[in-house]
């Protein structure tokens, strides 16, 4: 094989895999030198002339002229009457440049040259994708779909494949092979030796916040600000907002007229909910805004408690909204702010209730001072809440949550029959 096929080869893998002229020149230096190496123990006597743009690559091999009998070192030095075979006029002293082919160094060798570069092209690779999607990441990208496994869809983007795991799933996303998805760089990991994975997300509430800058031009234009996204992708979301200028609504902007800004966004969320509310630094404000659709009446904060806890008090027939199904809104709420919630119903005056120490006879101590640390200091303070609910903010086991709820509702059954006998 003549040096000139060899570079070509080289130069077209290369090419076709976007390595600049630089890069190339120094991978290329880099293989022959430890082809060089391999044979003759040392490179240092030897210069690599390469001509990247025709494909051309000399090896020459640089020797001291010594005298006849003298010679120490046949990779640095010649003997004198061997240089003058090349040239007569070769004198002690002098340096000879003769020029090596590829071919002296045999077909295993040229085999592993090129195993090399290619190795070598295919670490630039990784390296490149590591670096550019690195850069990438919190930014949407916009790629199409062309695998779809049990746990992953695979998404390719600019000849890159990106996974998008069930975990950065919205549930309610179909996926098609070819169609168009958008998606946001949440990570990428570098195992050794093996490429990069780059894991994409549209769970993520950096989506949404990348959704809603292109959407809305007073957050592009920092006149609006996000403060702080929750979600539970594919069912509800909160944004709270301000504006830095107080001519400017910061709900409004985002919602947009007759909602067409904010439906946009529910849309690519396959129907998410999205709740914007305008941040308050008044925690107390805060979560009544948190809370909507409810409309809390009062909201009382505990911050000795770890984490910090509020009792919000809301009509009766709000209860079921401040809650949301499956608990979703109070979930969210406390998210946003930073307190754990306990949803209250407003009890009138006229209504009967009874202290929840009245069942210490048939509810262990424990169990009535979980109660009173959740503000379920009265029965239908308790009864308000559903089974799961009441486990999940005092901790206790699904039996005994039945239990107490039992409980306390044979009571009222009891007052109720007395009341009619």
């Amino acid at each position: 094989m003549q040096n000139s096929e060899l570079v070509s080869s080289f130069a077209e893998i290369a090419h076709s895999k976007g390595i600049d002229r630089d890069t190339l020149q120094l991978i290329v230096e880099d293989v022959f030198r430890a082809m060089i190496r391999k044979r003759y123990g040392s490179d240092e006597a030897f210069e690599i002339i390469f001509n990247p743009d025709h494909g051309d690559i000399q090896i020459l091999h640089i020797r001291e002229v010594v005298p006849d009998w003298e010679l120490e070192d046949p990779v640095t030095q010649i003997e004198l009457s061997e240089a003058r075979k090349i040239d007569p006029d070769f004198e002690v002293g002098d340096e000879v440049a003769s020029e090596v082919s590829i071919a002296e160094f045999g077909r295993r060798a040229i085999m592993t040259a090129r195993q090399t570069f290619s190795q070598r092209i295919r670490d630039l690779e990784k390296e490149k994708i590591y670096q550019e999607y690195s850069e990438l990441i919190g930014e949407i990208v916009v790629g199409e779909i062309y695998q779809i496994r049990r746990r992953e869809v695979l998404v390719m983007h600019n000849r890159t494949e990106l996974i998008l795991p069930r975990e950065e799933q919205i549930p309610r996303d179909r996926y098609r092979k070819g169609d168009t998805l958008r998606a946001v760089v949440k990570e990428v990991r570098r195992e050794a030796g093996g490429a990069p994975q780059v894991i994409i997300s549209r769970a993520d509430p950096v989506f949404l916040e990348r959704l809603l800058e292109l959407e809305v031009p007073e957050i592009e234009e920092g006149i609006v600000e996000i403060k702080k996204i929750v979600r539970e992708p594919g069912e509800r979301a909160k944004v709270a907002v301000v504006s830095h200028d107080e001519r400017v609504d910061p709900v409004g902007a985002c919602v947009g007229l007759r909602g067409n800004r904010i439906h946009a966004i529910v849309r690519e969320l396959s129907n998410e909910n999205i709740d914007v509310i305008e941040w308050s630094d008044d925690p107390r404000e805060l979560i009544k805004r948190a809370l909507a659709p409810a409309r809390p009446l009062s909201v009382t904060l505990n911050e000795e408690a770890n984490p910090p806890r509020a009792k919000v008090v809301v009509r009766a027939d709000e209860v079921s909204q401040a809650i949301g199904r499956g608990g979703v809104n109070i979930r969210l709420a406390s998210r946003l702010t930073g307190y754990e919630l306990d949803v209250y119903r407003e009890i009138l005056p006229d209504e009967e209730d009874i202290e929840i120490e009245e069942f210490a006879d048939e509810l262990d101590e424990e169990i009535i001072v979980r109660l009173r640390e959740i503000g379920c200091d009265t029965a239908r303070a308790v009864l308000d809440l559903s089974v799961e609910e009441l486990m999940r903010r005092s901790g206790l086991d699904a039996e005994t949550a039945r239990r107490v709820m039992h409980v306390i509702r044979s009571e009222f059954e009891e007052d109720e029959e007395e009341l009619e006998g």
